[in-house]
């Protein structure tokens, strides 16, 4: 792929989910995840992100509220395409809403929207938080025909779902990836790509020259147990400029 696509730089989101996953085992106050935020953007996080789901498993409401006050880089909200979702956006007015799939059975996202399912709510949501200010992204899976339909819905971005590469590594899924990217780009759409990424396997999602952003936490939470939750950013921060410099 021509270098001449390719962002010179590609940020790093951070997802601290699953600091709030750890501090709701208790139901207590520690550890914060809104400190936690803090770290990361420190550590060089270029933004951060966080899910408030329906069933509350993990982020608060009191969490994103302080979030908005809190973070000094961009804050991209991810949550369902519900009213009760949109209208705490439109209330909070934070840099992105990443409108996500939602089952209260999983254990953590397990595919991209079914955009062609719900095209005609999805865009009254995107809408919505146009008029309120709100930059919006969709999570999908990246198939060609999904990307096309998120531009349709009048979506600004779109974050590739990376859980099949994560789970089989395959040349396969990251052609996929490739070929999802490059036609959002074409048509105008911001590329993201997250989901299962590590250090690990990062490089050649990192490698794609349209991806400019990248969501990635409960890798980056889980390696914090063992070095501190700044070293795990700026481990994954140096695997991904490794990757991006050699495109």
């Amino acid at each position: 792929m021509p270098a001449t696509r390719a962002h010179p730089y590609q940020r790093l989101y951070v997802n601290i989910d699953h600091v709030a996953t750890l501090r709701q085992a208790r139901r207590g106050s520690e550890p914060d995840p809104v400190a936690a935020a803090a770290v990361c953007e420190d550590a060089g996080a270029d933004g951060i992100t966080a899910h408030l789901r329906e069933d509350r498993r993990h982020i608060q409401d009191d969490d994103v509220n302080r979030l908005m006050r809190s973070v000094r880089t961009k804050f991209n909200l991810e949550m369902a395409c519900t009213d009760e979702m949109i209208g705490i956006a439109e209330r909070l007015k934070p840099y992105q809403v990443t409108l996500v799939p939602e089952r209260r059975l999983e254990v953590t996202t397990e595919g991209g929207l079914n955009v062609a399912g719900a095209a005609d709510r999805i865009a009254r949501a995107i809408a919505r938080l146009r008029s309120a200010g709100i930059r919006t992204s969709l999570f999908i899976d990246p198939t060609l025909e999904t990307v096309s339909l998120s531009r349709d819905v009048g979506a600004d971005a779109i974050e590739l779902h990376t859980g099949q590469y994560a789970i089989s590594g395959s040349d396969r899924e990251v052609q996929a990836l490739a070929a999802a990217s490059e036609r959002a780009a074409a048509l105008g759409l911001a590329v993201h790509a997250g989901h299962g990424l590590t250090v690990g396997n990062v490089g050649p999602v990192a490698a794609i020259p349209e991806i400019e952003e990248l969501n990635i936490g409960h890798s980056i939470v889980s390696r914090a147990l063992f070095v501190g939750l700044a070293e795990a950013v700026r481990e994954m921060r140096v695997a991904m400029n490794m990757a991006r410099a050699s495109i």
